[in-house]
C-alpha cells in the first residue's frame, strides 16, 4: 500500500522527527539511575510530550490518558475503537538508560543531533520513537478508511529499570486492556535496516551487586600477604560461575536446550548478513569475537548464558590509587539467560553459588535486583507469517527476517503469560551500530518510517483475517 508509506514518510519528517528532537533533550532516566525521577520531574515531561502530541491526532474517537498509581511511574493508556471488538495491543516506552561515556565530540545523550540518515541521542531508537509510531500506523488506517480492529497503546515509564511498576497497572487496567488477539511491541531490534526484523525470543536476566569485605577498614598495603585481596576472593567467586577462558557459564542450570528451529532461523541469518554480525560489533583493534562461526556467535547472544560486569565499587580513580589494602569490593553482575531459563530460580542459584563457603571467611553478599524472565514467541500462524512478509517487501523491497535477541523486554514475558493465545510481533529500529544504552546511540529514521507503515498493513490484515 503506496498510499501509506507516502503518508507515513510525510508524517515522520513533519511531525515525528521534531518530536523526538524534543524527547532526546529530555534526560528521563529510568528510575534506576534516577532515585529522584519525582523532584526532578523529567520522566513527567517526556510522558507529557508524549499525551500531548497525541492527543492532537485527527484519529476518530482517540482516548489518550496518563495513569498514575500511588507510589508508582505513570503510564499513557491510548485507546481506539476499531471495527471489530477484537483487540491489538501496541507497547513502548519512554524511560531510558544513562548517559554513558564516550559519546564523540559533537554528540551527547541528550544533545539531539540529525546526521543524514541517522538522528543521534538517547532514547530514540529505544524506544522513544515507539509511541508515535503506534499512533501513526494506526493514523494511517484511518485516513485511508482501512478498517483495523479496537487498539490499545500502552507505553510505560520503568522499562529500563525492569518494568517493576507494569504488572500493577496492567492487572488495574484489566477491562480496558482485554484479551488481544495480536500484540505489537517495537522496543526489539532488526539485524539490518534493509528488512523487516521479527523478534523470536528474548533473553532473562538477573542483575545483582556482589560485594566482598575483608577489612573494617583500609590499611597499608605493606600488609599484603597477610590478608587475602577482596579482588583475588572476587575473581575466585566469579570462577564459580564462568569459565574466564571461554566464557561458558557452568551450573547446568544456567541453560536450556535450543529448539531446532531457532537454530535454523540463527543459520539463515548468518548466511543473509554474512560478515555484518560481526561487522556492527565495534571491537577494538586486534580484537575478535567470542566465537568464529556465525551461526554459533548468534546462538551465544541469544539462547546461551552469558556474564557481564556493568560496574564495580570500592576502587578509587587511579590517580588516587595509594598503596592501600583496600576494605571492600563489589561489582555490577549482569547475567544474561537463555529465555526459557526461570529467572527467579537462576537468581537463588547465583546467591548460593557466591555465598557458600566464602574463601578465608570473608564477607560475601550477593543482592539480587529485580530478576527479569525471558520469553519466546508461541508458534505464529500463518496469516501472520505472510502479512510481516508481505509488508516487509511492500516497504522495505525484501522479505522479513526473524531472530533472537539478545536483551530483555519484560513486559513480554508478563504478556505471554497472561495472554497465551494471542499472536506477536516483536521488531524494532535497534540495528547495526545504533548502540542502545551506549555512547552514540542514533535512531535510523528512514527504517523507523518503513517499519511504521508496516505496522499499520498489518494491523489491516490482522481485521482482514
Amino acid at each position: 500500500m503506496s498510499e501509506i508509506r507516502t503518508f507515513v514518510e510525510r508524517a515522520w519528517d513533519e511531525r515525528i522527527v521534531p518530536a523526538l528532537t524534543e524527547y532526546i533533550a529530555i534526560p528521563c532516566k529510568s528510575p534506576s539511575f534516577d532515585p529522584g525521577w519525582r523532584e526532578h520531574g523529567h520522566l513527567d515531561r517526556a510522558v507529557a510530550l508524549v499525551e500531548g502530541w497525541c492527543r492532537q491526532r485527527p484519529i476518530e474517537g482517540l482516548r489518550v490518558e496518563v495513569v498514575r498509581l500511588p507510589g508508582r511511574t505513570p503510564v499513557i493508556l491510548m485507546e481506539v475503537p476499531g471495527a471489530s471488538d477484537d483487540t491489538v495491543l501496541l507497547y513502548g516506552h519512554v524511560d531510558k538508560q544513562p548517559e554513558m561515556t564516550g559519546w564523540a565530540p559533537d554528540l551527547g545523550p541528550w544533545k539531539p543531533v540529525r546526521k543524514g540518515d541517522r538522528l543521534y541521542g538517547r532514547g530514540g531508537a529505544d524506544d522513544g520513537y515507539a509511541a508515535f509510531a503506534a499512533v501513526t500506523a494506526i493514523e494511517a488506517l484511518e485516513r485511508h478508511r482501512i478498517p483495523h480492529a479496537r487498539c490499545v497503546v500502552l507505553v510505560e515509564a520503568c522499562e529500563e529499570s525492569g518494568s517493576h511498576d507494569l504488572p500493577a497497572y496492567v492487572d488495574a487496567l484489566r477491562e480496558r486492556l482485554g484479551a488481544p488477539s495480536l500484540v505489537v511491541c517495537l522496543d526489539s531490534g532488526c539485524g539490518n535496516y534493509d528488512q523487516l526484523w521479527g523478534t523470536t525470543s528474548l533473553r532473562g536476566i538477573v542483575n545483582g551487586e556482589l560485594r566482598v569485605e575483608v577489612l573494617r577498614e583500609g590499611i597499608h598495603s605493606g600488609a599484603s600477604g597477610m590478608v587475602a585481596s577482596s579482588v583475588r576472593i572476587m575473581r575466585s567467586l566469579l570462577s564459580r560461575l564462568e569459565d574466564e577462558r571461554t566464557g561458558a557459564i557452568l551450573p547446568p542450570d544456567l541453560h536450556a536446550a535450543i529448539p531446532a528451529e531457532r537454530v535454523a532461523q540463527a543459520r539463515e541469518v548468518a548466511r543473509v548478513l554474512g560478515d555484518e554480525v560481526v561487522g556492527e560489533l565495534p571491537l577494538a583493534p586486534g580484537m575478535r569475537p567470542a566465537h568464529g562461526d556465525l551461526t554459533e556467535l548468534l546462538l551465544n547472544g541469544t539462547w546461551r548464558p552469558a556474564l557481564s560486569i556493568t560496574g564495580a565499587g570500592g576502587l578509587p580513580a587511579i590517580a588516587d590509587a595509594g598503596n592501600v589494602l583496600r576494605p571492600w569490593t563489589s561489582v555490577k553482575i549482569s547475567l544474561r539467560l537463555p529465555p526459557t531459563v526461570d529467572a527467579g530460580a537462576a537468581a537463588a542459584t547465583l546467591t548460593r553459588l557466591f555465598e557458600r563457603e566464602p574463601p578465608y571467611g570473608a564477607k560475601v553478599t550477593f543482592s539480587v535486583d529485580s530478576p527479569a524472565r525471558g520469553w519466546e514467541a508461541p508458534a505464529m500462524r500463518e496469516w501472520l507469517r505472510a502479512s510481516i512478509d508481505r509488508a516487509s517487501s511492500t516497504h522495505f523491497g525484501r522479505p522479513a527476517m526473524y531472530k533472537g535477541v539478545g536483551g530483555t523486554i519484560p513486559f513480554m514475558a508478563m504478556l505471554g503469560e497472561k495472554f497465551p493465545a494471542a499472536q506477536y510481533l516483536i521488531t524494532g529500529v535497534l540495528g547495526p551500530g545504533s548502540n542502545a544504552h551506549g555512547p552514540n546511540e542514533f535512531l535510523h529514521v528512514p527504517a523507523g518510517a518503513r517499519l511504521t507503515a508496516c505496522v499499520a498493513d498489518v494491523l489491516a490484515d490482522h481485521h482482514r483475517r
